[in-house]
């Protein structure tokens, strides 16, 4: 009876990412080869993978990383629109990379073209409306050692 009722709900579009600074406080970016659009290091939670096993792989195979993130800063639910599902992406606190990090970022050609550290102003420039929300409250919630719930980027009322 439960596989029954479980085969019936419905299921939601996941991605997770991590909030990667500098010591500078700049938010690390990469631009994808597949759009015009910067977005924020990480991609799409795989079946019967966890969110944060899905950030940890992300970062290795998009930036050659081994970091483990550490707490969620934020979860924004994001609602259909022409071409996407619903969703659910959570952000991780990837926290702070050394210079010696930093210089081990190697990027798949196929998937990235470049990679950039970024102010929150310029973050905003480069990233979607979207994007640029969910960062700016990913920043705020690390700063105050909160987590937030958003709402396609807005924090939900």
């Amino acid at each position: 009876m439960t596989e029954d009722f479980t085969a019936t709900l419905p299921r939601k579009r996941m991605g997770a990412g991590a909030l990667l600074t500098d010591g500078q406080g700049r938010v690390l970016l990469v631009e994808p080869t597949y759009t015009d659009c910067w977005e924020i290091p990480g991609g799409a939670v795989e079946v019967d993978e966890s969110p944060l096993t899905a950030v940890v792989r992300e970062l290795e195979e998009e930036l050659g990383l081994s970091v483990r993130p550490g707490r969620l800063l934020v979860t924004d639910w994001v609602p259909p629109r022409e071409g996407r599902t619903e969703g659910l992406m959570m952000l991780f606190d990837g926290g702070t990379l050394a210079p010696e990090q930093t210089a081990q970022i190697r990027l798949p050609i196929e998937e990235l073209r470049s990679w950039a550290w970024c102010t929150e102003q310029e973050a905003g420039e480069r990233l979607s409306p979207l994007l640029a929300r969910r960062i700016s409250a990913a920043l705020d919630a690390r700063a105050d050692g909160t987590a937030v719930y958003l709402e396609n980027g807005f924090v939900a009322t």
